[in-house]
């Protein structure tokens, strides 16, 4: 296509008018060659989407998660192997044998904490609240090494050994060693009540032909496996850090990147929160009232960043469509399927 600007405007049709937006930006060598918007970051407020809305990426944060973690193996404050229970020492013997390095690929075959929600809970859960509702449970899916299972559980305990580790908490620790030097001014590891989301987009559930604002669930606050808000020109940012060593060493990048285990969908492994099918290093998020994508096709300098604040559908579609107007070998790089987060609504909060 002479012009894909045109052909990423058609795709994005269905996000005109007064409904949920998206946000999307297309980067080529570090460098953003299109980025738009369409619909609404806020309904009630009639705020229009914008490239620097902020959305809730919902699992797209488990990659600043992961970097958190090469940061303080790059300062030498831990190591890969070490047990998650050296620094987290309430978890149950089971956790002795399970290692940073298996949390971080989802090897380690920890209890999803979503299973261990009292009924009735009304009170969103933080990062220790699933350490207290994991330090009760002395079993696990499988030994650890032994198997894959996608684990929120595993990126929130990772939080935690990151802020026990570094001596500060886990939102400080990306902003000041992440954000601030990146210029990634409105992302953050929001907190109610302690921070703030600049230019916020919130989340929305179709119901008919209108549109409700499910902006939280009661997973929702729990940062390390999804609660981090950025925006499409703010991602653009952290792209181009990933193509160098200002942030990441070499060695860190060639970690995260490398596709150490396979999953559960055959076209697709796993490295240190990044998904990659062939030469394409993606990750989806999916979380009440939120759909979003990065996709890194790293060989060819092509990303496509997709947010949206609505249930559906999906992005990850969207943004591989978007991609083959840029490179139509993008296509070979689908994965099977996209596996939709446990935060995507079967905890909404009550009322």
């Amino acid at each position: 296509m002479s012009d894909p600007g045109s052909g990423v405007a058609t795709l994005l049709a269905p996000y005109r008018g007064r409904v949920p937006g998206i946000s999307v930006a297309v980067c080529q060598q570090g460098r953003p060659v299109w980025e738009g918007s369409c619909g609404y970051a806020d309904l009630e407020a009639v705020v229009a989407a914008g490239t620097d809305s902020n959305y809730r990426l919902a699992s797209v944060s488990k990659q600043f998660t992961a970097a958190a973690v090469l940061l303080l193996l790059q300062d030498g404050r831990l190591t890969l192997e070490d047990s998650v229970r050296d620094w987290l020492p309430q978890l149950p013997r089971v956790a002795a044998p399970m290692t940073l390095r298996q949390l971080l690929l989802h090897r380690s075959g920890l209890v999803d904490y979503e299973e261990l929600i009292p009924a009735g809970t009304t009170r969103p859960l933080r990062d220790a609240d699933v350490l207290r509702l994991l330090q009760r449970e002395d079993r696990s899916y499988f030994p650890p090494g032994t198997d894959w299972r996608y684990s929120d559980s595993g990126y929130a305990l990772l939080a935690l050994v990151v802020a026990r580790c570094a001596g500060c908490d886990f939102a400080s620790f990306l902003r000041t060693r992440i954000f601030q030097p990146l210029g990634m001014a409105g992302s953050v590891a929001h907190e109610e009540g302690v921070s703030n989301v600049t230019h916020r987009a919130f989340g929305y559930s179709s119901e008919g032909r209108s549109w409700r604002r499910t902006d939280q669930s009661l997973t929702s606050a729990v940062l390390g496996d999804g609660g981090v808000y950025s925006s499409v020109r703010d991602l653009v940012r952290w792209d181009a850090a990933l193509r160098d060593s200002r942030l990441l060493s070499e060695s860190s990048r060639a970690l995260a990147f490398a596709p150490l285990t396979p999953t559960d969908d055959p076209q697709v492994h796993y490295g240190f929160g990044w998904r990659i099918t062939g030469e394409c290093l993606w990750h989806s998020g999916e979380s009440l009232g939120f759909r979003t994508a990065i996709l890194r096709f790293a060989q060819r300098g092509l990303t496509v960043i997709a947010l949206s604040n609505r249930d559906r559908p999906e992005v990850y579609s969207l943004a591989l469509a978007i991609a083959q107007l840029w490179w139509p070998g993008a296509a070979a790089m689908r994965a099977t399927k996209v596996v939709v987060g446990p935060d995507s609504g079967s905890h909404p909060l009550p009322g």
